[in-house]
């Protein structure tokens, strides 16, 4: 690319003959050689003794779950299958968030590992050992998590052990080889600083619970889902009535500044009081931040270090290396060092450049979709679909949707480094047109071959300009005329008329257009290909795109399973359970609660508050989709008539007749009857 610069932007003189073979011609560069290095904590050894502990403490946590399980009834050795409840909005983030970025920061190095596998060193199988490293990787970390799931001090003293073992011996593997021959000398240790971040956060929480649950501090969140007061706070929120006297009644339009000041803040996430992102959105954010930095490293390591390399060993005998192309800088040769030098820093500088745009335009990226995340989640919640999809669509889990909601954070996070990658090779590429182009020959005043033939064909550019300059002037005052407030065509003869004349050069003008439109395009997609909240294709194609199409089946899950409304709603009914019916049977809150009791037992309500209740209950049992199939009336209707266990309306005549003929009335008002009593 430098030496393409330099045949395009300096002088050229074809009747020098160089006396030297090109072909002899190296350049002596300094290399620095940087011999591989053995760590005294062994990484092979290390893994051994580190797969055997977790293996213990796994057995460890199987041992005491059991017993938990027997004396207060818990989920035992299922519940160690499961240590993190993705679909639960109150639980903590920090250890999951933890874990999840330290399996991303050790599986994103395997590429470039000589060894996938630590076990082994064989390099003939490698493809082999890749394959098992990407499944052995996540069974090492998993009692990470897993020692938080009993909520137990045993379980957090394992914990703090686990990942004191795990952060200690990394930090003592890095500072005994800080330099490595892999890429950069000190790539090694740059790409860990993630995972050392994360290990030490897990150092520290780990601890802090052990702390907080001896001290009585720490409440049991296995199952605090449901009586957490997070839902009925979010419930409040949404009732509180809005005040008019807030309201802005003015119309007039936004002025410059606010609107600028309101695009500013949609780009900046600010967290909200009531409510909370689902543990997989957090997680997707955190990892894509640790796949940005990763990306970004390993973009500039690879490069940068090389260009500088090359920079301080060019010397005189570039030259001659010119010369046998009959390209000649300069007869003094310091000068023609300096010229080539010049040149590579230029380069440097657009790579970097390019590199820094990349990063901050990613970062504006993610904090866009953490917004638009949030106002996709609640608007979901209210029941607000179409705006959100574009289209009506049942809210209801699919085996494609739950595909897609397990890998949601997974398909971020590659998305994340695909896009910055040819981020970086096309923001590089117009940076360095735009420098050898437009910028240096501008200020050194030679070598304007682009502002040439631009200059060369300035009547067709004033034909084009002064083509539409007229077609908005004759609009504006000649063919477009206000009567009554409204404005309608004028003029329409030479409306005709000059559309007519004007044809052929809009033609050119059209072809300009559609070259713009293909840079905007491209332009933006690449700059939003690490985005999965948005379609890349039209809104009638938007299920084509697959990124947007498994955000789309994301958002049915979570909102389907962790609505806000129906959790407080259930949390709720829990509660008046547990104080009517305080020795009711585990069984009887997993089958259902006692919704109507005895009369002995309620206290003396009015009738019309009772009234109300039975009203507010039938409304409940007959919109409910669980009870919709064991209906004999709802029984002849198919799955499309149904959308989010409500009959739809134009389906609602056919099942009324199907009722009737089936004897569907009467089983309808001994259901109410029965819920009335």
């Amino acid at each position: 690319m430098s030496l393409l610069a330099h045949l395009l932007f300096t002088p050229t003189r074809l009747n020098f003959k160089c006396k030297s073979d090109p072909l002899l011609f190296h350049s002596v560069m300094p290399k620095i050689v940087i011999p591989p290095c053995d760590p005294t904590a062994d990484d092979r050894l290390y893994h051994i003794c580190i797969s055997s502990i977790s293996l213990m403490v796994m057995l460890i946590l199987a041992v005491l779950a059991r017993r938990m399980k027997l004396g207060d009834g818990q989920k035992g050795v299922p519940g160690l299958l499961s240590p993190v409840n993705f679909l639960d909005h109150t639980q903590h983030k920090g250890l999951a968030v933890a874990v999840f970025g330290v399996l991303f920061c050790k599986l994103f190095g395997l590429v470039l590992t000589p060894n996938p596998l630590p076990f082994t060193t064989d390099p003939g199988n490698k493809q082999n050992w890749m394959i098992l490293s990407l499944f052995y990787y996540p069974v090492l970390y998993y009692p990470l998590l897993a020692c938080g799931t009993l909520h137990n001090a045993v379980g957090y003293v394992l914990g703090s052990l686990l990942s004191w073992t795990h952060f200690g011996v990394l930090v003592w593997q890095k500072a005994d080889c800080p330099k490595t021959p892999q890429i950069y000398k000190y790539y090694s240790l740059l790409s860990s600083l993630p995972q050392v971040c994360c290990l030490a956060f897990l150092s520290f929480q780990y601890p802090l619970l052990l702390f907080k649950g001896l001290k009585g501090t720490q409440k049991n969140t296995a199952n605090e889902d449901l009586h957490s007061s997070y839902y009925r706070d979010y419930v409040k929120k949404i009732l509180e009535k809005k005040n008019p006297s807030n309201a802005s009644s003015s119309t007039e339009k936004p002025s410059l500044v606010e609107r600028m000041t309101d695009a500013a803040k949609s780009y900046i996430y600010t967290p909200e009081e009531v409510f909370r992102f689902p543990l997989k959105l957090a997680i997707s954010g955190v990892v894509s931040f640790i796949a940005l930095y990763q990306m970004a490293l390993v973009l500039v390591a690879s490069v940068v270090p090389t260009l500088q390399a090359v920079r301080r060993g060019v010397n005189e005998d570039i030259a001659f290396l010119l010369a046998g192309f009959n390209v000649v800088l300069s007869e003094d040769k310091a000068e023609v060092v300096q010229i080539v030098i010049y040149y590579l820093w230029c380069v440097e500088v657009c790579y970097l450049s390019a590199m820094t745009l990349c990063c901050l335009v990613n970062l504006a990226m993610l904090m866009r979709s953490m917004v638009l995340h949030r106002s996709n989640l609640k608007g979901l919640y209210r029941g607000d679909i179409y705006n959100v999809y574009n289209c009506q669509r049942s809210i209801r889990p699919s085996r494609p949707a739950l595909v897609c909601w397990m890998g949601f954070t997974s398909f971020q996070a590659a998305h994340i480094c695909l896009g910055m990658l040819i981020q970086t090779m096309v923001f590089f590429l117009c940076l360095l047109i735009a420098v050898f182009l437009v910028i240096i020959p501008t200020f050194y005043g030679q070598n304007l071959m682009l502002f040439k033939v631009l200059i060369n064909m300035w009547p067709f550019w004033m034909m084009l300009f002064l083509v539409v300059v007229v077609q908005h002037i004759t609009t504006r005052f000649c063919f477009i005329k206000t009567s009554a407030g409204t404005p309608d065509l004028d003029n329409r003869g030479s409306l005709f008329l000059l559309t007519y004349l004007l044809f052929p050069v809009n033609v050119l003008v059209g072809v300009l257009l559609g070259a713009w439109r293909l840079v905007i395009t491209a332009l933006f997609n690449i700059v939003h290909l690490g985005r999965m909240d948005i379609s890349l294709l039209n809104r009638n194609v938007e299920a084509f795109d697959p990124a947007y199409r498994c955000y789309a089946h994301y958002l049915k899950i979570e909102v389907s399973q962790t609505h806000p409304v129906m959790k407080a709603f259930c949390g709720l009914l829990l509660q008046n359970a547990g104080q009517d019916a305080a020795g009711q049977k585990a069984r009887d809150a997993e089958e259902g609660i006692q919704l109507v009791n005895e009369e002995k037992h309620q206290p003396k309500v009015s009738r019309s508050k009772r009234a109300r209740g039975h009203w507010l209950l039938l409304y409940t049992l007959v919109n409910n989709p669980s009870l919709v199939s064991s209906r004999k009336h709802f029984q002849c209707q198919s799955n499309d008539s149904f959308l989010n266990g409500t009959l739809n309306q134009a389906t609602k005549d056919g099942s009324k007749k199907a009722g009737n003929k089936e004897g569907g009335t009467k089983e309808t008002a001994k259901e109410t009857q029965a819920a009335a009593n």
